[in-house]
Parts: structure tokens; C-alpha cells; sequence
């Protein structure tokens, strides 16, 4: 057998054998892949590309009856469990058309770790750090877009051949549902991909024992093999970059902006200025209900959204969403059984609507949406009138 062509690289390093499986995450072959390499080679130690979240949630199928979806909202983690689900979903749709179950060769390494004794690494980077390093990495621009990119992985029906799955050993689980985005911010591959690359390599050839297999999506194999003879400073790489000043100003300056040209406008002529406060007050009121109504809202949430969405426009520090979101949740709070379908739920795009849990994050994502898009479209409007009245 062709090592280099069935993705296994063996690498000497520090008096250690590093053996490198370079893995499909949907694939069978993968896990047979991998369970056959470590009977072979009884390696001291097994790394898997997985963090402590994600190991928990392949071993721990009860892991979402423990989720607060309150504390989810108030600590405004909607988007990034938003994209936990989504990527999921992507895997799980691909799992499905093929019969096999995600993950399926991390499962078989971990399985046969601990048959031979063998000590588990869990070698990446916690996923929430990488979509933090991610998220500081591109503007709001950007932000839209990978919004986009994450929602279209939920919305797409796509199947895939046989060929085209074993095509996804060439990229990164995380960066398949990404890809395109990728090509329009190229600097987003350094924490997608080139650090998880430095972070992974530094926690294989650190593992304990003489001989350690690693089992890895297959895009990372070429550069953690780069990385391999460099020392990483783990510390950097799981820093959480800090937030920036200046969106907290301009999260002040545009309301304030606003309210002193209505309130100049009312100054100069009261008809206008009441013009103005009208603008206001439908677009984004309109806009945000419209956004919590796609979602299935119920009617106080829609009523909230738009009552709400014209104040909370002009404070930065509470938003529209999160209000829409936890009155949607106390009238329809996400059961049990919820929390167990989830996994299926996010498999279509019916089930996102039907679960309560996501339709509450898709209701505090849409109604902020909305009302994003009635503060753009109310706020030229205000500009317009103010610019034509003075």
C-alpha cells in the first residue's frame, strides 16, 4: 500500500515516529483507514483534531439538555452556536447520503486508543477561540458575508458523489462550508487553517510516548508537516484577540448623530422633524418584525421587534434581537425533547423552523438583521430630509 497516496505520512521527529492519517470527515474509508493504521503501529499515544467541546459532543450525545438557550441569548452567543449548528448540519447532510455517521473517524480513533491503551490527545484549538480569531479577522462587511456563507450551508439541498467526497480530504471540515468565502478574504485562512496547523503540530509532536498517530483532517497534514520542526507558542494562538475601541464610538456616534439632526430638523420645521421620527420609527420597527415573522416568531415577539427595534437602534447596549429572542423563548421554551432532536433537526431546513431551540437563535438573528437593515434605510432618509431642510 501507497502511504503518500492513502494520506499516512511518517515523520521522525525528536527521536519520535509521527504518523500523520490525513482524513476525509465523512468518509468510511477514513475510520477503516484508521483503525487499521493504529493495529498496526500500537502507538503510545493517539491525537485526534478535536477540542474538548467537540470531543464531548461526539461522546455525549445528551451534551444539549444541559443548555440554558437564556443564557445563550443574554451572553449573546446566538451566532456562534448558529455556526456550530450549521457546520454540523453541513456534515450531517453529507453523513446521511452516504450512510455513515460524522465524525465517524474520530469516533474509531478514540475507540481504538483506548482498546490498545493508548493515551488520547485532544490536539486542536478550542473551536470558539478559532471563530473569535476568525470573527476579528474580517470587518462588517465580512461579517455579512460569512453570515451568508454559514446560512447557505443550512439552506443548501446539494448532494455530492462518491469522487467529490473523497475530494473533502483536501479540506478542512470547518473550511468546506467556508470555502468561497475564503477566496474573497484570503487573510481569513491564517486562523481557519495556518494556526490550528501551528497548534495541532505543536500538540502531536509534544504528545507523550515514542510513536504517535495522528488523525487529522487531511488539509492540515502539508502544513502541520511544515510546522513540525518549528517550536509554537501555544499561549499566542489561543489568545482571544480584544475587542477594538472604536465600533463602542461609532456605536454611540451614529445615534447621537441621528437624534441631533431630528432634533435640529424639528427646529428648523416641526413637519419635517415629524417626518423624520415616523421614518424611524417604521423602518426599523417594520423591518425587525418582518425579520422575527420569517422566523415563525410569536405575535408578542413580533409585537416586541416592533416596538423595540426603533429604541434599541439608538443604544449599543441591549439589541433588539436579544429582547425579541428571550420573549420567543419564554412563550415557546425549547423542551427536552428539543434538545434531544436537535442533532436531526439541523439536518434540513424544515427542522430548523420546527425545533424551538434554533428557530429562537434564527428569531434573535433576523430581527437584528431587520432592523440593521431599517437603520440604514431610516438613517439615509433622516440624512436627506435634515440635508434638505437646512
Amino acid at each position: 500500500m501507497d502511504e503518500q497516496q492513502n494520506h499516512i505520512i511518517r515523520v521522525e521527529q525528536d527521536g519520535k515516529m509521527l504518523i500523520l492519517i490525513g482524513t476525509a470527515h465523512v468518509s468510511k474509508h477514513s475510520a477503516e483507514q484508521v483503525k487499521a493504521v493504529i493495529e498496526a503501529e500500537k502507538p503510545d499515544a493517539v491525537c485526534v483534531e478535536l477540542d474538548e467541546q467537540r470531543y464531548r459532543s461526539i461522546m455525549d450525545g445528551n451534551r444539549w439538555r444541559d443548555m440554558d438557550i437564556f443564557k445563550v441569548i443574554k451572553e449573546k452567543k446566538t451566532t456562534l452556536l448558529l455556526m456550530n449548528l450549521a457546520i454540523s448540519s453541513f456534515q450531517k447532510r453529507i453523513a446521511k447520503q452516504f450512510n455513515i455517521e460524522a465524525g465517524q473517524e474520530m469516533i474509531q480513533a478514540i475507540e481504538s486508543a483506548d482498546e490498545h491503551g493508548a493515551k488520547l490527545v485532544l490536539a486542536d484549538r478550542h473551536i470558539q477561540v478559532t471563530f473569535a480569531r476568525v470573527w476579528g479577522s474580517v470587518g462588517f462587511k465580512g461579517k455579512m458575508l460569512l453570515l451568508s456563507q454559514v446560512l447557505a450551508g443550512i439552506f443548501s439541498n446539494e448532494t455530492i458523489t462518491e469522487e467529490e467526497l473523497e475530494k473533502m480530504k483536501s479540506q478542512d471540515s470547518i473550511d468546506s462550508i467556508l470555502s468561497e468565502f475564503t477566496t474573497y478574504f484570503p487573510r481569513l485562512k491564517k486562523p481557519l487553517i495556518d494556526e490550528r496547523d501551528q497548534y495541532l503540530a505543536e500538540k502531536i509532536k509534544t504528545a507523550p510516548g515514542e510513536k504517535v498517530v495522528a488523525v487529522l483532517g487531511a488539509a492540515h497534514v502539508p502544513g502541520i508537516r511544515r510546522e513540525l520542526g518549528k517550536t509554537q507558542d501555544l499561549k499566542q494562538l489561543t489568545q482571544v484577540p480584544k475587542k477594538s475601541n472604536w465600533p463602542k464610538y461609532v456605536g454611540w456616534l451614529i445615534p447621537l448623530a441621528i437624534i441631533a439632526m431630528m432634533v435640529a430638523t424639528f427646529m428648523m420645521n416641526t413637519d419635517v422633524g415629524i417626518q423624520q421620527m415616523q421614518s424611524w420609527l417604521l423602518w426599523n420597527g417594520t423591518f425587525s418584525a418582518i425579520g422575527v415573522a420569517i422566523g415563525f416568531g410569536h405575535p408578542l415577539a413580533i409585537l416586541i421587534a416592533f416596538i423595540t427595534a426603533p429604541i434599541t437602534s439608538l443604544s449599543p447596549l441591549i439589541g433588539v434581537g436579544i429582547l425579541a429572542g428571550l420573549v420567543q423563548a419564554y412563550f415557546h421554551k425549547p423542551q427536552v425533547a428539543d434538545f434531544e432532536q436537535l442533532n436531526e433537526d439541523v439536518y434540513t431546513v424544515k427542522g430548523f423552523w420546527r425545533n424551538k431551540v434554533t428557530r429562537v437563535l434564527l428569531i434573535v438573528l433576523f430581527a437584528s438583521l431587520g432592523s440593521l437593515l431599517g437603520t440604514v434605510i431610516a438613517g439615509t432618509d433622516i440624512v436627506r430630509l435634515f440635508i434638505s431642510n437646512f
